[in-house]
Parts: C-alpha cells; sequence; structure tokens
C-alpha cells in the first residue's frame, strides 16, 4: 500500500456524493491512493486477502481521463465481478498510458459499509501533491 508522509487520503463534506483528496509523492501514489479511498468507502481494504489478480492497461491523453478511467475500471471489476480492492502492487503511468497490476477478493466473504456507484468529473483536481475526486454514492 503507498503511503506518503503522514495520510494516505481524506474525506470532504458534498452534497450527495462523496469527495475526497488522495495524497501521494508521485502521480503514481496518488492515483493508487485514489483507489484505495474509493474502496474503502465499501469496506476495510486491508482486511480483504489478495486472492483474485487483474492486469489493468489503460490509454487516455488527459490526466484527468486517465484517473476517471483507472477508477472507473475498478469499480467495472466491482460490478461486473464483485471485486474489491485489497491491493495495488503495481502502478505505473508513462504518457498517457497506465498499467497496473492489482488484487482483491470476492466482496461476498467481506462486510460492507456502503456502495459507490460510480466517479464523476465534478470537482476532480490533479496537483503535484494531490487528486481529488468525486463519487457517486
Amino acid at each position: 500500500m503507498a503511503k506518503t508522509n503522514s495520510k494516505q487520503f481524506e474525506y470532504f463534506s458534498h452534497t450527495a456524493d462523496v469527495k475526497f483528496r488522495a495524497y501521494g509523492k508521485t502521480i503514481e501514489e496518488q492515483f493508487e491512493n485514489a483507489a484505495y479511498a474509493s474502496f474503502n468507502l465499501m469496506f476495510d481494504s486491508k482486511k480483504v486477502k489478495p486472492l483474485i489478480k487483474k492486469e489493468i492497461m489503460l490509454n487516455s491523453n488527459k490526466p484527468e481521463s486517465m484517473l476517471y478511467d483507472w477508477i472507473d475500471e475498478l469499480l467495472f471489476y466491482l460490478d461486473t465481478e464483485g471485486w474489491f480492492l485489497s491491493k495495488v502492487e503495481t502502478l505505473k503511468i508513462k504518457g498517457s498510458k497506465l498499467t497496473a497490476t492489482v488484487y482483491g477478493d470476492n466482496y461476498k466473504n467481506y462486510d460492507t459499509t456502503g456502495y459507490v456507484k460510480g466517479i464523476t468529473y465534478s470537482e476532480m483536481e490533479i496537483t503535484p501533491k494531490y487528486v481529488q475526486v468525486v463519487l457517486d454514492i
């Protein structure tokens, strides 16, 4: 799990949705922590066993599109396969390409605390210190 200074992510008040900032020293760490923040709304990701491996490859011309596509792809596995994120083993961004190896498990093996419908472009920010995301819940 990527760790930076003292926090990985923090949540903010947002009407009918959830807004968070995911921190990191690199864009890769920020994207990694954004994935953890997105799934941590539904369950304690530290308790999920890394049993099911996924290889992710994305192409996006804009950083905002890449962040959107990254979270959307992970949520796609949740919606279609009942897959919960456990850990991001590797995540690399080079130009317009993102590649990642992630692990998780079936949601039926865990207690859930909510559901994320999807990511939005609303109030999305990508800065040198953090990425900001709003999720529809």
